[in-house]
């Protein structure tokens, strides 16, 4: 089991007080533009968070896995969860904030899910610039919640271990996926045999290092879309001999087309504002 990394501090700073939830508020929202750079250092909150990009790319890190959320998908954080955001594309962020009594039973650990029409449409109903009626907040961010639990998950986690030798390997292939190297070339890069890489993946993240490279090639397929890279170009990035090689490995994962994929979040209703310089999750 990966070790516990020390508590990030509870970060009540960087959500300001009128956006916090309570029993009366247990569910509040906060839009933003976020310019492409921004990065919010590690920190928690006491509350949950839902993070929903209409337009641009966000990451998130946690102490042994990452997320990249493309538009039209949104992140589920649970309480005291130490975490890192990074803006990859200038995004324009909405932030549901849910206090732990409120939070359904199906929704437990990091997640990334589709963000249907009604939830996208329940979100911008609790968005308004003038004040919503506490009431019907609370009657919207239910369904919501309620929305986001039974979405099934994305698999657009990365997983990271402990192990100093199998991180540098990781971040390696995370820093040129092209590269198409071997278990074996990788393990002689790691300093260890292809027997020990291969055991700490299974011991430290649960899979092999052929499924984790294919998670981590996911992954890094969304920020080069949103630059509006070709899928023949992604696929050419990524280190794949051809496209349909790189569609029918997506079309695996995901169970439709990376056109389909990619194209919900393009067609999403955004409202576009110009980003700021730096800016808080």
């Amino acid at each position: 089991m990966p070790e516990q990394i020390p508590s990030a501090p509870i970060a009540l700073h960087i959500v300001p007080h009128e956006y916090g939830p309570s029993d009366a508020r247990p569910v509040r929202l906060r839009s933003r533009p976020l310019a492409q750079g921004v990065v919010v250092p590690r920190h928690a909150h006491p509350w949950a968070q839902v993070a929903y990009t209409t337009q641009g790319v966000i990451r998130l890190a946690v102490a042994n896995a990452a997320w990249i959320v493309p538009p039209s998908r949104a992140l589920w954080i649970p309480p005291h969860t130490p975490h890192q955001l990074s803006i990859l594309k200038d995004a324009y962020l909405r932030t549901l904030y849910v206090l732990p009594a409120a939070i359904p039973a199906a929704l437990s650990g990091c997640r990334v899910v589709e963000v249907s029409p009604l939830l996208r449409e329940l979100i911008a109903a609790i968005d308004q610039p003038g004040p919503l009626d506490p009431a019907r907040e609370r009657l919207l961010g239910a369904l919501a919640l309620d929305e986001i639990g039974r979405a099934t998950p994305l698999p657009l986690q990365v997983p990271l271990p402990n192990d100093k030798r199998l991180l540098n390997l990781c971040n390696a292939i995370l820093a040129d996926p092209a590269r198409t190297w071997t278990l074996e070339q990788w393990s002689r890069y790691a300093g260890a045999s292809s027997r020990t890489i291969a055991r700490l993946f299974r011991q430290e993240m649960g899979t092999s290092f052929v499924h984790w490279r294919q998670q981590a090639l996911l992954a890094q397929a969304i920020p080069l879309a949103s630059r509006g890279y070709s899928l023949a170009r992604i696929a050419h990035e990524l280190g794949y001999s051809s496209q349909s090689a790189f569609s029918a490995m997506f079309r695996r994962a995901f169970g439709e087309s990376p056109s389909a994929f990619f194209a919900r979040g393009q067609h999403q209703v955004s409202e576009h504002r110009p980003p700021p310089a730096h800016g808080r999750d």
